[in-house]
């Protein structure tokens, strides 16, 4: 499919959901792929020559893409545009729940590794103005899991990662990827899915446990108090704070 193709689907998916809703679809895949955009504030500062960053949201299992606001507005106050993905539809098999979990939901994780990749190769073409080279992942819960197992999978045009409690699959060790991991204090990760001592100051990252969070809070539909805890996490994340001064905020 040629550029100007996608760039056709696009204008009429966009005219079909509005400005901030698209549908995409992957041919490859016969897979359509709801998705919510959320401009940064000031687009005007977004060139060619100096694209503005950009992020992807995958919401946890059988929570809406549309409902990490927070989140979107808070990328959007800090000049990135951010892009909710919707992965899990109707026709798709339920995410397992028995076995060895690393290996039953498997096809769940690289069926969404296989959309951020077809999302980020489609939106570049139509939105010139913005990095897809250094892309920020965003991940609640098994769409945490998903982020990471792309990074894990070699994915070179991702540049960060932050997580909300996902608990399967490891986080990067990978010097070129910086890493917020925020922890709910409900449910434990599986072994290995955290940094041990050592790696965690041998690479760029950080996990922080927020206490009294639960694990199905990090959303929309969580308390104030939560929502504001991860808005100042991440945005100390986003300005480069260091994992101490991070820890700090949730101190005050």
């Amino acid at each position: 499919m040629n550029k100007l193709v996608l760039a056709l689907i696009t204008m009429i998916t966009t005219y079909a959901y509005g400005d901030n809703a698209q549908l995409l679809h992957d041919e490859a895949r016969n897979r359509s792929i709801p998705i919510e955009i959320t401009p940064p504030t000031h687009t005007t500062d977004c060139n060619a020559k100096k694209p503005c960053p950009v992020a992807f949201i995958s919401a946890g299992y059988g929570v809406s893409h549309q409902d990490y606001q927070f989140l979107s507005t808070t990328l959007a106050q800090q000049g990135y545009l951010s892009v909710a993905i919707r992965h899990e539809l109707k026709e798709d098999p339920p995410l397992s729940v028995s076995g060895n979990l690393y290996e039953t939901r498997q096809e769940n994780w690289q069926r969404g590794a296989k959309t951020l990749q077809f999302v980020r190769n489609t939106l570049k073409l139509t939105y010139p103005n913005y990095d897809f080279n250094n892309l920020l992942l965003f991940g609640h819960s098994n769409g945490g899991d998903i982020s990471s197992l792309l990074i894990n999978q070699g994915a070179p045009y991702v540049s960060g990662l932050v997580t909300l409690d996902h608990r399967r699959v490891p986080l990067p060790r990978n010097p070129s990827v910086s890493v917020l991991s925020i922890r709910g204090s409900d449910f434990p990760a599986d072994k290995g899915v955290l940094y041990t001592e050592k790696e965690s100051q041998t690479y760029p990252v950080c996990v922080i446990k927020v206490p009294q969070s639960k694990h199905n809070d990090m959303t929309d539909e969580g308390p104030a108090w939560l929502k504001q805890s991860m808005t100042t996490l991440v945005k100390g994340y986003l300005h480069g704070h260091a994992c101490h001064t991070l820890n700090n905020t949730l101190k005050k």
